[in-house]
């Protein structure tokens, strides 16, 4: 029988009280995807400020094949910028898809370039392969169209962005 690999290096989330909530929509979104071991507070963690005892503590899922987990443990820390899980996308069915999903709810004032914040706070950057095709053109010309056009997008379009380095 062989051995299982586990994944080595996971992203674990810190939500106020919605790591449950935010799995079961993320786990809604993605092929592949599964929620895993719940843990709850026990009645030993009745710290002030701290979620009730027998809510949820932490969520273990699973988006597209990648171990993720989710914790609920308080307001002190919010997501920012500095940190985004990148969705890649071979084509533009994908990249609507993605984009449509985990916009629903989210900040529109906080979509550029392909990258969006969803309804909890966590940003998100949906990346068609053929971005890269574009931006690393080995014609600076080219490529510095479509960086160009990239910047005025909020969802990638890929039929424009090609368009553009067309020129």
């Amino acid at each position: 029988m062989a051995a299982t690999i586990k994944q080595r290096i996971s992203t674990f989330l810190w939500f106020d009280h919605q790591a449950e909530e935010a799995a079961n929509y993320y786990t809604s979104i993605f092929p592949r995807s599964s929620i895993g071991k719940i843990t709850r507070y026990s009645q030993d963690s009745s710290i002030p400020g701290m979620p009730k005892p027998g809510s949820v503590m932490t969520v273990g899922f699973t988006l597209d094949g990648v171990e993720f987990g989710a914790l609920n443990g308080g307001p002190q820390f919010k997501f920012t910028e500095a940190i985004s899980l990148v969705v890649h996308c071979e084509t533009q069915a994908e990249v609507d898809h993605y984009w449509e999903r985990l916009g629903e709810g989210g900040d529109p004032r906080a979509q550029q370039c392909g990258w969006l914040k969803d309804k909890f706070g966590v940003s998100w950057q949906i990346v068609p392969d053929a971005l890269f095709e574009v931006l690393e053109d080995p014609d600076p010309v080219r490529a510095q169209r479509a960086t160009a056009a990239m910047m005025q997008m909020k969802k990638i379009d890929i039929a424009a962005l090609r368009k553009a380095a067309a020129g």
